[in-house]
């Protein structure tokens, strides 16, 4: 039987990586480098450093160390982004390693052994430590959206008093997992 893993974490990387654009396209451009106080992080340094982690942990993924020689994690948090294109290429760049890391990957890579800073792990714990950590940051974007617009902010989810309405949608279970297959 063929394992559904790598399917799934590669919808659920797409999830996350959709709920952080439908924030970013609310966000007037001047608010990118808001932080909630001195010790928070603004979206361009979350986004700065999802992306450096996601092209040091993904490049050349089960032949080296995942936190690369090259990558200057301490800039990461240095707020160094000046528009939104440069928001937006920076985003693409780490999601477009991540996806070809993920879609090159085959069942029989899962148990193999990656490292990260020396410490090694099965690629399924690689990919469930990075899902973990990505939804993290991406958390943090939808939180710093939400207190940014305020009552203009359009919900990413079921509205608040939705759930009825929702919830009375024609899909059956079996329809949903049919879909879910098919992809």
């Amino acid at each position: 039987m063929e394992s559904t893993f790598l399917k799934s974490s590669i919808l659920q990387f797409k999830y996350y990586k959709e709920l952080g654009e439908k924030t970013i396209e609310q966000i007037p451009e001047t608010q990118f480098s808001f932080t909630l106080n001195s010790e928070s992080n603004s979206i361009n340094t979350i986004v700065k450093h999802l992306s450096g982690n996601m092209i040091s942990r993904w490049s050349d993924f089960l032949n080296s160390d995942g936190e690369k020689e090259w990558r200057d994690r301490d800039d990461e948090f240095k707020d160094t982004i000046q528009t939104k294109p440069e928001l937006i290429d920076i985003w693409n760049k780490g999601w477009k390693v991540l996806f070809e890391a993920l879609e090159n990957l085959s069942n029989e890579d899962l148990n193999k052994i990656s490292y990260i800073r020396n410490e090694g792990h099965t690629v399924t714990e690689c990919i469930n430590r990075q899902l973990c950590h990505y939804s993290y940051h991406i958390g943090q974007i939808v939180m710093i959206g939400k207190v940014i617009c305020g009552e203009k902010w359009k919900t990413l989810s079921i509205p608040k008093g939705g759930s009825e309405n929702f919830n009375s949608l024609k899909f059956s279970k079996d329809k949903r997992i049919k879909n879910f297959l098919e992809k």
